[in-house]
């Protein structure tokens, strides 16, 4: 009722009352509805981790992302040809090869001492990311 009072200015003397009225009463009744369904929510365990990763995983994923760029970049060209087709693309010791025209054993070469060369650029930082 309080809500038609506020809107009697907008209503039209030419036409019916009854209707006019009912059609706030049943607004406000979706409206409260509405509300309700929105509010009636089950608390979140404190215990319950976030789907996605937080700040503190994002930043620490920045920042091996750095280091492992600039582990990149200090590799020689050929192993780090290597070690990113052998590890991120998956290719196999014999593709490699081919690919670089070097002997496969050679390529287990350069993906032994990248490897090792990574380990050292990256240090703790990849220990404490597993």
């Amino acid at each position: 009722m309080l809500a038609a009072w506020r809107a009697i200015e907008r209503f039209d003397p030419a036409r019916p009352f009854r209707p006019w009225l009912m059609r706030i009463v049943v607004n406000a009744a979706l409206d409260a509805r509405r509300r309700g369904k929105v509010r009636a929510a089950e608390p979140i365990a404190e215990t319950l981790e976030s789907a996605g990763l937080g700040p503190d995983r994002m930043a620490e994923a920045s920042l091996l992302r750095t280091r492992i760029d600039a582990g990149l970049a200090e590799l020689p060209e050929r192993q780090r040809i290597a070690l990113v087709l052998f590890d991120a693309e998956g290719w196999g010791h014999a593709d490699i090869a081919a690919a670089l025209g070097v002997p496969e054993g050679t390529v287990r070469s350069y993906v032994f001492h990248a490897r090792r060369a990574m380990r050292k650029s990256l240090g703790t930082l990849a220990e404490g990311m597993k």
